[in-house]
């Protein structure tokens, strides 16, 4: 026994022969650590541009530019205009080896293009790696993620995070499929219900660029409409691109395309596909492989090439609004690139939002609609119930329900399946005339009247306190808060009707489908299953829950939901039967009633453009700790027009709820301010934001201050 052998002290030095015979084996077969990329010592420069132009992955504003690095021979193939690179980045002059700079921490990024000099006079570092040689960036994508940055106050590198997916090295090198010839122009089908619809696709079948705003009729058929669409532009060979609300709108587009245009015509690209699949299908659309995409807001940067459509379907909906910086709108995106690369633009949807009625009131785009005649053929019968029918009915006293709702549903069932729409719970109540319902709002800048603990009220927006308030419609003095519950509503229709399935659908569990058979299905907004056939009845109950919400867009966005629940009903001439339970003198039930959202989207512009509201003018939210949000204020140069709303105290975040965009952080007291500009003056706005976020930032700021541009909920 050797010496080394025998000890006794323990350890692997003391271990038995077999074990150090163990371990030995073990390091021989272990694998050598890779070594990490190192700066280039004295290696060659690229003989020709020996300059990389570098966009660091830095988020931060003040770092919102580009960097030079020098090109090494090795890489000199490689590194060429939109590949990813990893760089040294954080070095300071006095680190300077033979007149290069090194050190610092390596960083990843993307190469813009190549220099025959910098104007940099100091010592370059070099390039460090080049991850792929895959150019994954073009100069179209770049100016596209350049505007998208500079319209949101935000920052180039977070748009390339949401524009360019993370690499995954087994997609990279399979190969994308060959692409396929252009297919033949579709038939109109079922775009003939629109008096210019034929018209719009020949447009797009011929190389032309339309723009429409598309109020689809109710029932399951817009999606092969926007399918036509598509193959209509396919047919041009040119590309196109759909960006749609959530997963489930996206697979019936998706089935739409495949029965029309067959397999290998499209891309689909979700959040919720995984890394790889989903690296495969945007390197497809990348290399030109397929010439159409349909998605959720994560497409709506997809690099498709000789793009002749971009399509949005229910702009409305919360989730085209991204919830990373710079928080850019689907639609607005689209706007953007319809504008840059001179293409067709189709916003569609069965409601009409202001932005879309704005779209068609400025000339931009061309509405594309169906003759009344062929709207109260394809829309269900619309009944309401107000306070006063609710006020006579003793079975709406005793369990919430009215009788009319009651009766529906009765006589829904014996012909099909009966949807039953339930607000969310958790919306604040706003304050409004309990005489006539109209908001109660500022007399200083028209933001929503909040009723303090003490029964004072205070404007939500600049926070001054309102004493003597008096309604401007009906003169009246009084004010109630705008909502009712409806906590059980599931639990009593099952007890009303105990041989009758109870279907739920919401957050946690959200059906795509439902059988035609008769059957009671209890859904939240936006999340009604389809089902077969047609919904022969539809109650939307508590519509204060929804016009009580402290928003602008309280009153749009109740109408396009209720409009979303009842355009799955059957329509009126085969029984079809809705039952909205809110004032009927109010003006989204009566576009409702009438199948109007067009109309109530053209009188809510008129009203914001006399206010100063969005989207006629520009708004921007700063939030943040007092102090924080107050100094910002006070450094920011602001255009000229500019008008300060506030700042008011943001409602605290309880702990255990989810935070909203633009809300504090559990247990935190924030303060908001809302910076108003008329139009013409948003992009100047936006670069005075940023301007001076960067400049907090390179200070060093300890307090967190948010800059939302155009948020969604403003109050």
């Amino acid at each position: 026994m050797s010496s080394e052998d025998g000890r006794q002290d323990g350890g692997a030095e003391g271990a038995p022969p077999e074990q150090l015979a163990l371990i030995r084996e073990s390091v021989r077969q272990a694998k050598a650590p890779r070594a990490k990329p190192r700066t280039w010592r004295g290696a060659a420069l690229a003989k020709e541009l020996p300059v990389a132009r570098v966009l660091v992955d830095k988020g931060v504003l003040h770092l919102d530019r580009y960097f030079d690095y020098a090109v090494p021979e090795e890489l000199d193939a490689d590194a060429q205009p939109g590949v990813r690179v990893r760089v040294r980045f954080g070095a300071g002059r006095h680190r300077v080896r033979e007149g290069r700079r090194e050190g610092g921490g390596l960083i990843d990024g993307f190469l813009v293009e190549r220099l025959a000099e910098s104007d940099y006079p100091g010592p370059l570092a070099a390039l460090a790696q080049v991850v792929s040689p895959e150019r994954v960036l073009d100069q179209e994508l770049l100016g596209l993620a350049r505007a998208v940055a500079d319209r949101y106050a935000g920052s180039l590198a977070d748009v390339l995070q949401l524009a360019v997916p993370p690499r995954n090295a087994r997609a990279e090198r399979r190969p994308s499929p060959a692409p396929l010839p252009p297919p033949p122009a579709p038939a109109p089908g079922s775009w003939e219900r629109y008096e210019q619809g034929p018209a719009f696709l020949e447009a797009l079948a011929s190389g032309s660029a339309p723009r429409a705003v598309w109020n689809a009729l109710p029932g399951p058929r817009w999606s092969e409409e926007l399918a036509r669409a598509v193959a209509a532009t396919l047919a041009s060979g040119r590309g196109a691109l759909a960006v749609l609300p959530d997963g489930r709108a996206v697979a019936r587009v998706d089935a739409a395309l495949t029965a029309l245009l067959g397999e290998g015509r499209h891309a689909v690209l979700t959040a919720d596909a995984g890394p790889e699949k989903r690296y495969a299908q945007w390197l497809a659309v990348r290399r030109g492989s397929v010439r159409a995409v349909i998605g959720t807001r994560a497409a709506m940067f997809a690099p498709v090439r000789d793009l002749g459509l971009v399509a949005v379907w229910d702009d409305g909906d919360d989730s085209h609004s991204e919830q990373h910086a710079p928080q850019p709108h689907a639609r607005e995106v689209l706007l953007l690139r319809a504008a840059q690369d001179r293409c067709g633009f189709l916003l569609g949807g069965w409601s009409c939002t202001v932005e879309a009625a704005q779209l068609v009131d400025t000339g931009w785009a061309r509405p594309l609609v169906a003759t009344r005649e062929r709207v109260r053929a394809a829309a269900p019968l619309v009944r309401t119930v107000g306070d006063q029918d609710l006020a006579r009915d003793e079975a709406a006293r005793a369990a919430r329900l009215p009788t009319l709702a009651w009766q529906a549903v009765r006589e829904g069932l014996r012909h099909g399946p009966v949807l039953v729409q339930v607000p969310r719970r958790g919306y604040v109540p706003r304050m409004a005339c309990a005489t006539c319902r109209a908001p109660a709002r500022c007399r200083h800048c028209s933001g929503p009247l909040e009723a303090q603990g003490s029964g004072d009220l205070r404007c939500g927006w600049c926070g001054r306190e309102e004493g003597g308030w008096h309604c401007p419609e009906c003169g009246g003095f009084r004010l109630r808060a705008q909502v009712v519950g409806a906590r059980r509503t599931a639990e009593e229709l099952g007890r009303a009707f105990p041989a009758v399935p109870v279907r739920t659908s919401g957050r946690e569990h959200v059906l795509d489908t439902v059988p035609g058979a008769p059957a009671l299905v209890v859904s939240t907004p936006g999340a009604e299953p389809v089902a077969e056939g047609g919904y022969a009845a539809a109650l939307l109950l508590d519509g204060w829950a929804m016009l009580g919400r402290p928003d602008l867009r309280s009153d749009e966005d109740a109408l396009r939901r209720w409009i979303g629940a009842a355009a799955l009903v059957r329509p009126q001439p085969a029984g079809g039967t809705v039952v909205v339970v809110a004032e009927p003198t109010l003006r989204p039930v009566q576009a409702l009633v009438r199948w109007d959202p067009v109309g109530h989207a053209v009188r809510e512009l008129a009203e914001r453009g006399e206010l100063g509201f969005p989207p006629v003018s520009r708004m921007a939210a700063v939030s943040g700790p007092g102090e924080a949000v107050a100094a910002f204020l006070g450094a920011v140069d602001l255009p000229a027009p500019a008008e300060i709303l506030g700042p008011v105290p943001l409602p605290v975040t309880p702990a255990g709820r989810p935070r909203r965009p633009g809300a504090p952080p559990p247990g935190e007291q924030w303060d908001r301010a809302l910076v108003r500009v008329p139009p013409g003056h948003g992009a100047e706005l936006a670069a005075a934001l940023k301007a001076a976020q960067a400049a907090r930032t390179a200070r060093g700021g300890n307090d967190p201050v948010w800059v939302r541009v155009d948020p969604l909920d403003i109050g």
